[in-house]
């Protein structure tokens, strides 16, 4: 049986589909709009602002064909053409946003990640800008049959698992995992202090845990270096030294290289592997970990 999201939904996000070049490699909508969330009053998220995210194989393309049905969904750029508005979207975290568009009777905003950029963030966290996203529930609208990033997609999936576990401690809940997976990719978010509500993780993540459960369950029941009790909804997971050697060697190759540069002086330059062994003996491993994801 489906897991329920915001009513009327599937019909509501195909006719926002439809309005766009459908040479698309993924689209998911995500977001307050499509998943309730602790505090909203009942019918808030029916008129909340629609989140979109749209990856596509040839970015100059897609806007070239963007531009001749919504011309009006972009801000000046639009003079200079599809080149220029690729180029600017491969600035910062490499997505592009067209916001406060009116479509259908809401308001929407959708972001174009080229592919290989979303499979890079992905695989190695980059940024952790789509990767963070896609760690919690979105409501996948369309996927084609890219091998290599529905690889890249369980990737960051497993990923955020094993971060998750090296800033737990050795038994927690379900709950417990699924907050420290919402909230990973807000560590360092200035906007968690100054403007944004410091319980949205928390909102985010109670309403939603069958849907977190959809996503992770089979991950942890594959998982050797942990025992879930899905019947308790508890988690035991192994906090020896090699243990978390394991988990850190696990880790994406852009956190890897932040939690070495706290950690090794300058000058001394020993290999990854030396000083996340390190990382594995020490008793603030996972503030360490915290630290890097910051």
């Amino acid at each position: 049986m489906a897991l329920p999201v915001l009513s009327s939904s599937a019909v509501k996000f195909r006719r926002v589909l439809a309005q766009f070049p459908q040479e698309l490699s993924l689209a998911f909508a995500y977001g307050s709009g499509v998943f309730r969330q602790a505090g909203a009053p009942a019918g808030h998220g029916e008129n909340n602002m629609l989140d979109f995210v749209f990856a596509v194989d040839d970015s100059v393309t897609w806007h070239m064909m963007n531009l001749l049905k919504n011309r009006s969904h972009y801000s000046f750029l639009k003079v200079f053409g599809p080149k220029q508005i690729s180029s600017v979207q491969s600035y910062g975290a490499g997505i592009y946003y067209n916001t406060l568009v009116p479509c259908n009777g809401r308001i929407i905003k959708y972001g174009v990640i080229s592919t290989d950029t979303l499979i890079d963030d992905l695989l190695h966290w980059k940024t952790l800008y789509v990767a963070g996203r896609l760690q919690k529930p979105v409501k996948i609208l369309t996927q084609n049959e890219n091998s290599k990033l529905q690889a890249a997609l369980v990737s960051n999936l497993k990923s955020a698992v094993t971060a998750a576990f090296l800033m737990l401690p050795e038994s927690f809940s379900e709950e417990d995992l699924y907050m420290q997976i919402a909230g990973l990719s807000y560590t360092g978010d200035f906007r968690m202090v100054i403007g944004e509500d410091r319980s949205k993780v928390q909102n985010i993540v109670k309403p939603n845990v069958p849907h977190f459960q959809k996503l992770y369950s089979s991950i942890l029941q594959d998982c050797p270096q942990v025992v879930y009790k899905h019947h308790l909804g508890r988690l035991e997971i192994d906090k020896s030294p090699e243990g978390q050697f394991a988990q850190l060697m696990a880790l994406p190759r852009t956190l890897q290289q932040k939690i070495t540069s706290l950690v090794d002086p300058p000058g001394k330059n020993r290999d990854v592997e030396e000083i996340l062994l390190q990382v594995a003996h020490d008793p603030d491993c996972g503030i360490v970990v915290h630290q890097g994801l910051n």
